[in-house]
């Protein structure tokens, strides 16, 4: 299943690039696949991993991605996709407020996805500083702060797992916060 997952969310993102670079965009579910992989092996939250993004950035349907991996893949999915008619900092309380209440496997998914976003994030900001903001939709890095501070408090139940400390870290190094704080 997710070797069939990586297959599928290749051919999804394909041609795509991650934003502000020229990294092929599927490197990000990839690495969301691994991180996840490090905190279960549940073949279809790994699977999930790969395919989080289809949804929301590609023409995949929910009824396509239920036929080929099932109605459990697709809810986790789904429990990571944004719903892009909204405004920013709403999609962003959004997902905020339902990580409180999400199981283990959604929270593992989401920490994946947040802390690869992070590492990229870290990887520019100390390239190029402050100026990764206006890459973004939301150009404020005050904005940016208070979501991932968000994340982090919505995954507290995982803080004793390496990618959450990893996140915590990568924090602290972009918003230059020390360490008594978040």
């Amino acid at each position: 299943m997710i070797q069939k997952a990586a297959a599928f969310a290749a051919r999804a993102h394909d041609g795509v690039m991650r934003k502000g670079s020229d990294i092929p965009y599927i490197y990000h579910p990839m690495e969301v696949a691994l991180i996840t992989a490090q905190l279960t092996d549940d073949e279809e939250v790994i699977a999930a991993a790969y395919l989080h993004d289809v949804l929301e950035d590609t023409p995949t349907t929910p009824e396509e991605l239920e036929q080929a991996f099932g109605s459990r893949v697709l809810a986790l999915v789904q429990s990571e996709t944004e719903d892009k008619s909204r405004g920013w900092r709403e999609r962003k309380w959004a997902t905020v407020c339902h990580l409180k209440t999400a199981s283990r496997e959604q929270k593992i998914l989401a920490l994946g996805d947040k802390l690869s976003n992070m590492r990229s994030t870290a990887r520019d900001y100390l390239v190029i500083g402050d100026a990764i903001w206006d890459r973004f939709h939301e150009k404020n890095k005050e904005s940016h702060r208070w979501y991932v501070e968000g994340i982090l408090e919505s995954l507290r139940d995982l803080e004793d797992t390496l990618p959450y400390q990893e996140l915590l870290s990568l924090y602290r190094l972009v918003y230059r916060l020390d360490s008594g704080r978040a």
